[in-house]
């Protein structure tokens, strides 16, 4: 699994004109689903995102995670998760990406839930886009801050 989890002031998504989720701060994470990923990665992904220290403390030093900003708070504080199947594209050869990496959208559909699942379970608002839709994102970066992760390196 890849993910590209950026902190974020706000974030919300739309399909057709219908808002379909937002959070008021914290983290806009897309995640795309490779050929061969398992529970087992989404499990590490999930833990990982929840606890990444990306988030400043009082002393202006990335040292919190989303579990420490969010403790008390009654704000929409959460994450928003977007399903991005073109993160697993392979653009090495050519002039057009080829996406053979990618899961079949079954597997990729099964486990971007199972993720979002995993990430309430921590207690986290989980707001999320619509599977194999197109959505229109609108976030505003803090930071900005933006960090990759990938389950297989």
């Amino acid at each position: 699994m890849k993910a590209v989890v950026q902190r974020i002031i706000d974030a919300s998504v739309t399909v057709n004109g219908h808002n379909k989720g937002s959070v008021e701060s914290g983290l806009l994470v897309y995640l795309g689903v490779a050929q061969g990923d398992s529970k087992k990665d989404a499990d590490w992904l999930a833990d990982k995102i929840v606890n990444l220290r990306i988030f400043n403390d009082e002393g202006g030093v990335m040292n919190l995670s989303l579990k420490d900003v969010i403790a008390g708070k009654e704000e929409r504080t959460g994450i928003l998760v977007i399903s991005q199947f073109t993160l697993l594209a392979d653009a090495r050869k050519g002039r057009r990406p080829s996406w053979s990496g990618a899961a079949q959208p079954e597997a990729a559909k099964e486990l971007y839930e199972y993720f979002i699942i995993k990430i309430r379970e921590q207690g986290i608002l989980c707001e999320h886009g619509e599977f194999q839709a197109n959505m229109k994102v609108t976030a505003t970066n803090d930071g900005p801050v933006t960090i990759l992760l990938d389950t297989k390196f």
